[in-house]
């Protein structure tokens, strides 16, 4: 099996220069990637102003900007990242790419890294095609089932680490569920394990409580796939990464997060690829597009049903009241 530094995350908005060759038509829109290692991956082509772009994701990570991507011979290839030990005057000690290409009607690619040693690991992969986004639905005619029960108060029964081999942090007390580790940094991963439920929904409406201390840092997964960002209102992170944000895709209206160390509340509707966050009471996404998996997406594949998961793996936190409708 690969080694598990291969998987360092990353993110990537990628514009390809003029000079490029035009991409194959049939490689444009979005991607559900299927890794051989297992790692959730996701691919977006589009022209835009007459100008081709990508958007590439693996496992977690911030969008940022990337350049020198190049079209050759009909395949794309996208340098990823310079992973440098010691910060960003380090040693090299790895450097990440990404070539894909379409092989008898289907998307096919590979992630490279080449280590200073000079080995090389590829990780192929497949793509599935993302229809293009659905219309905004007409929530006032959508119905909703009758309410289950997530979180009993008592144990984890439903429960499960996303990742078995991670430290689980997990346990109930006082009747509420509570994730404790030794991090306070907002670093992508750590030795922790994020908590799903056993259990995959489509769409729903999810009401969850949770309380976070000042400066720390959890997340709400929708269907395993799209985040809403837990920290407290003054923390670091605000707009796209803040309280009430769908983490790098949708931010809020504005803040409506209460301080560090005080229990929130999140309703949170998913239809159609549409999101409503309602912070506190207060509406701040309003049925909003989401036009891909946010970071640490379990999947990639927006047609897939999915489990809600929590974030352990940064800091910790306590939930409770964990109850989702599902749409009829």
């Amino acid at each position: 099996m690969m080694s598990r530094l291969l998987f360092l995350s990353w993110m990537v908005f990628s514009t390809i220069g003029g000079n490029a060759d035009p991409i194959p038509k049939e490689m444009l829109g979005d991607w559900s990637l299927n890794l051989k290692s297992g790692e959730a991956g996701w691919l977006s082509v589009s022209e835009k102003d007459g100008l081709p772009s990508v958007a590439m994701a693996v496992d977690v990570g911030s969008i940022k900007p990337l350049a020198n991507v190049t079209v050759k011979e009909e395949k794309i290839h996208i340098p990823i990242k310079k992973f440098r030990k010691g910060g960003k005057n380090g040693k090299l000690v790895r450097t990440t790419r990404a070539v894909v290409w379409s092989e008898n009607g289907k998307l096919v690619g590979e992630v490279i890294s080449l280590f200073s040693d000079g080995r090389e690991e590829k990780d192929p992969f497949t793509g599935k095609f993302v229809p293009p986004m659905p219309p905004e639905p007409d929530l006032a005619k959508v119905k909703f089932g009758k309410p289950l029960t997530l979180f009993n108060g008592k144990d984890l029964t439903g429960w499960k680490l996303r990742r078995p081999e991670k430290l689980n942090g997990w346990s109930v007390k006082d009747g509420l569920l509570v994730n404790e580790t030794p991090k306070t940094d907002f670093s992508a991963t750590g030795v922790y394990g994020n908590l799903r439920t056993e259990a995959v929904f489509e769409d729903f409406k999810l009401h969850v409580e949770f309380l976070i201390e000042k400066d720390r840092n959890s997340g709400v997964y929708l269907r395993g796939m799209y985040e809403a960002q837990v920290v407290d209102r003054d923390s670091r992170m605000q707009g796209l990464q803040g309280v009430g944000a769908v983490f790098g895709r949708v931010a809020p209206s504005k803040n409506a997060g209460y301080e560090g160390g005080k229990w929130q509340t999140y309703d949170l509707t998913l239809v159609d690829r549409h999101i409503t966050v309602i912070l506190n009471g207060e509406k701040v996404v309003d049925n909003q597009p989401v036009p891909g998996p946010t970071g640490g997406a379990m999947h990639t594949d927006a047609m897939a049903p999915g489990p809600i998961y929590l974030q352990g793996d940064h800091t910790s936190v306590k939930y409770r009241n964990i109850v989702l409708m599902p749409a009829e």
